[in-house]
């Protein structure tokens, strides 16, 4: 019998409806092998809190996959993938930016600083439940490190 893979999502977004369709997408797969463990960071800051197991997250699980928002209130997404990327326990972490941005620069900056990916958000729910969809078959089936 295959061993469960449990996969630690952190999610970092400032807009509760994208936030919802995200963890609906993530529980309707919860059917497969995988069992996802979804937190939810509202802003910058709280995501760097939680990173670096700070103030209210000193018991917090070292996500295997964070989906980051650019346009956060308190500290851009893009300042918090440097930080990611600069710290030597965290930089392993794929990140994937997800965001309604269609700067060229912005992509170029994130991938710069070490991005997994860069996904701008569709406008309407089916098409964002698409490709949330594909996301999570990707990170299914690659190889994490631990």
């Amino acid at each position: 019998m295959p061993v469960e893979r449990r996969m630690t999502i952190l999610v970092v977004e400032d807009d509760p409806l994208h936030y919802e369709l995200i963890e609906r997408s993530v529980r309707s797969l919860e059917k497969a092998n995988v069992r996802y463990d979804l937190f939810w960071a509202k802003d910058g800051e709280e995501a760097l809190d939680f990173l670096f197991r700070r103030k209210n997250y000193a018991q917090a699980p070292r996500p295997n996959l964070v989906l980051l928002d650019l346009y956060l209130p308190k500290k851009h997404g893009l300042d918090v993938l440097n930080e990611i990327k600069k710290d030597e326990k965290l930089r392993k972490i794929p990140v994937i930016v997800f965001t309604v941005s269609t700067d060229e620069e912005e992509m170029v900056r994130a991938y710069d600083s070490g991005a997994a990916g860069f996904l701008q958000k569709p406008a309407s729910p089916e098409e964002f439940e698409r490709l949330l969809s594909t996301v999570w078959e990707y990170w299914r089936i690659a190889k994490l490190p631990d």
